[in-house]
């Protein structure tokens, strides 16, 4: 069990979005489950932030963007290697916006990711070269927040990537785990992304946990 700090605990809404859900243009299995789950944690939480992904049309992270590709295969971009992914969250379009059915009372602060169009954005702290910074780290530090609980999708790329910045940028960071869903994309014979991220988050010194045990 955890017990919450109301003061300085947050939870981060990770890319609730349609665009992420059956139906929508890259959508996690069972994507939409995470909605009831995150509302049932929002009501434990006195503050919360989301973020969303937030594309212009023909992003560099699009495979349509560069002939020739096709989504899922990762080529080298001058940040380093990016997996090429259909269009999705087109900024404006309705399954760009944060999913209807969330509870939005709690959620302060809202982050959008990968609008510049020559660079993706999976951590809510960083841009994908890993040192460009969205700002949200200044403003969690003047809140005084102090433990970040993460939520949403998906568990391997946008969670795992922001979960990973926050545990070095000094923040107690708590993945849980039942609230978010992973995409999954294999990486070695028998592994895959969800593999790679449960490890990298263990080193990190990142909690996973079920939302029953964060009272």
């Amino acid at each position: 069990m955890i017990a919450l700090q109301l003061e300085t605990d947050i939870l981060g809404v990770v890319d609730v979005q349609p665009t992420f859900m059956p139906g929508g243009e890259l959508p996690v299995a069972e994507g939409d489950a995470v909605v009831p789950a995150i509302n049932a944690l929002l009501g434990r939480f006195r503050h919360a932030f989301a973020t969303q992904d937030w594309h212009p049309p023909a992003h560099g992270s699009f495979a349509s963007a560069h002939p020739g590709r096709q989504p899922f295969e990762t080529i080298v971009l001058p940040y380093g290697p990016q997996v090429l992914w259909p269009d999705h969250a087109i900024q404006g379009s309705a399954n760009a916006a944060l999913h209807p059915g969330l509870e939005p009372g709690k959620i302060e602060m809202i982050v959008r990711k990968g609008f510049h169009p020559a660079i993706d954005s999976y951590s809510a702290f960083f841009e994908n070269d890993r040192t460009t910074p969205t700002g949200l780290d200044g403003w969690l530090r003047q809140r005084g927040f102090r433990r970040i609980f993460l939520a949403g999708l998906a568990t391997d790329y946008c969670v795992a990537w922001s979960a990973e910045d926050a545990a070095r940028l000094g923040y107690d960071v708590v993945v849980v785990e039942d609230a978010c869903r992973g995409i999954g994309l294999p990486t070695a014979p028998g592994r895959t992304t969800m593999d790679d991220a449960r490890e990298r988050l263990a080193a990190a010194g990142v909690r996973l946990v079920a939302a029953e045990d964060v009272r």
